[in-house]
């Protein structure tokens, strides 16, 4: 091993007392391609003295007969003062004692006799120096591996907290997109449930009606097995499968479809379309939109406004028509339970235009959503309307006295065209200070009356709006001053919806307070 390359040159100290031989060795080492720096001493105390002076050295030769102090007590002094040097002794007495001291006090690792054998003198030598090289040199590689390792421990721990640091930055800035998403997905649906109300206020008939067949579409889509985006699209489809509309006169809107002119027809059957159209600017409507502009397509392919059949039309807009059928029969047909009825024209329509696979569902959903409403008494359907709002068949549920306490309409009454425009005009001449309270349900005016005390109005109040609190139950449909229905009658508050009804009442306040319960059974 060559090791000049890789190191400066090794020290070695030469200890005897006769000059001569130290002379010889040192002489004799510098002849070798080895470089080696030679340290010479006489004596022990000496070469203590230049160990003091020189603790690297690499290696120690000493004499084991000497003058004041032995070899081996030298050596045991230079191991305290140069522990790594390889020592050696060199002696011309075969004294066994002094070996033995020499190897156990002194740490000796060879023993030379002289006179000596050149060359095996400088291979032991060599070999020593080589000895002391590897071990400083796998002592320096030692350090050098911890150092590392300390260093690379201490980046570690840095590079775990900058992780750590840039996670939590990371599944912060991931918390306030989802909550911005979150906020920009409620203030999208918001956005969509204000253009149904603006629906619902173009046509006193179109009231609560995007609602019900929302509904109805949602619960059928997710029974379908639709994706959450799927049924989400279905959502404002059918909030919106009506937008077309705004724009026809209320003449032709009042009517059903039997009973327009050819002329009002066409206008009205252009409302799919134009539906469509008002959606296709924004990107994210597009698919609503379609679902808009098919859901006047009929099953058998006689529908419009392109013909299409069966499975051609697209399963949202095969589910919107199915709701919308439904709600329109119910409104329709004026009978305490309507559900018979409808079923049988449910039944009529199938392969015609309705879709029959989604005849079962239909029941199921609309016994759970309108029966509990036909069910109960005529206070329970109440609403508060304006007077351009009433229609013929249409149930007095409250008197009706005049801004000075004229009587104008009572309890129960009936409204037929005379009624209608006596309401009108006293709006006119000596306004109530609020809307008319209907019913859509006929009733005997004495079953209206004994409505009051039915077990499940017992528990109703009217609470101030500010006094709303979480868990309590609407008992009424909420309207605001202008008739715009703001909530559903069932509707159970909680922060966001009292935070609505307080925005309403500053915004288009309705005209008495909120019917609620406590939200528990009666």
């Amino acid at each position: 091993m060559d090791i000049q390359s890789e190191m400066a040159p090794h020290k070695v100290l030469l200890v005897d007392d006769e000059e001569n031989i130290t002379r010889s060795i040192a002489r004799l080492l510098m002849e070798q391609e080895m470089e080696l720096e030679v340290l010479r001493a006489a004596s022990g105390a000496e070469g203590l003295e230049r160990l003091r002076a020189n603790p690297d050295v690499a290696l120690i030769l000493s004499d084991q007969r000497m003058p004041g102090m032995s070899g081996a007590q030298f050596l045991q002094e230079a191991r305290g003062l140069a522990p790594d040097a390889v020592r050696m002794v060199l002696t011309g007495y075969a004294d066994m004692a002094a070996t033995m001291d020499a190897i156990n006090k002194g740490g000796a690792s060879r023993y030379l006799l002289k006179p000596w054998d050149d060359d095996v003198l400088v291979r032991t030598i060599q070999e020593g120096v080589r000895q002391y090289h590897l071990v400083q040199e796998n002592r320096r590689l030692t350090a050098l591996v911890e150092e590392q390792n300390r260093q690379l421990s201490a980046w570690n721990e840095n590079l775990k907290g900058r992780v750590l640091e840039h996670t939590a930055t990371i599944r912060r800035q991931n918390e306030a997109l989802k909550e911005r998403n979150r906020r920009v997905g409620h203030a999208f649906r918001e956005t969509i449930a204000a253009f149904s109300r603006l629906v619902e206020l173009h046509s006193s008939r179109l009231q609560e009606h995007s609602r019900n067949v929302t509904e109805l579409s949602v619960r059928l889509a997710r029974d379908l097995g639709l994706s959450p985006e799927e049924v989400e699209t279905v959502r404002t489809a059918a909030l919106l499968h009506d937008i077309g509309v705004i724009g026809i006169s209320q003449e032709i809107l009042q009517k059903s479809l039997s009973a327009m002119t050819h002329e009002e027809a066409a206008i009205f059957l252009q409302h799919a379309v134009r539906g469509q159209a008002a959606l296709d600017a924004v990107e994210e409507l597009r698919e609503a939109g379609t679902l808009i502009r098919h859901h006047h397509e009929r099953y058998d392919g006689t529908g419009f406004p392109d013909g299409l059949s069966g499975a051609e039309i697209p399963l949202g807009a095969r589910v919107i028509a199915m709701a919308d059928f439904v709600d329109r029969e119910l409104a329709r047909h004026r009978v305490d339970d309507p559900l018979p009825p409808l079923f049988a024209r449910l039944t009529q329509e199938l392969g015609k235009s309705l879709d029959p696979a989604l005849f079962s569902a239909t029941q199921r959903h609309v016994r759970e959503l309108y029966r509990p409403t036909y069910a109960k008494r005529v206070e329970a359907a109440e609403k508060e309307l304006r007077p351009k709002q009433l229609l013929e068949g249409m149930t007095i549920t409250r008197d009706l006295f005049s801004r000075s306490g004229t009587l104008i309409v009572e309890r129960g009454t009936v409204l037929d065209a005379g009624h209608v425009v006596t309401i009108a005009r006293s709006y006119q001449v000596d306004p109530p200070p609020g809307g008319i309270f209907v019913s859509w349900i006929p009733t005997v005016r004495g079953e209206a009356a004994d409505g009051a005390s039915s077990a499940g109005m017992m528990c109703e109040r009217e609470e101030d709006p500010k006094r709303l609190k979480e868990g309590m139950k609407l008992t009424r449909n909420l309207y605001s001053g202008t008739g715009l229905l703001l909530l559903k009658e069932g509707t159970v508050l909680n922060p966001g919806s009292i935070e609505a009804v307080l925005r309403y009442y500053r915004i288009d306040p309705p005209s008495g307070g909120v019917f609620v319960t406590d939200g528990k059974a009666p």
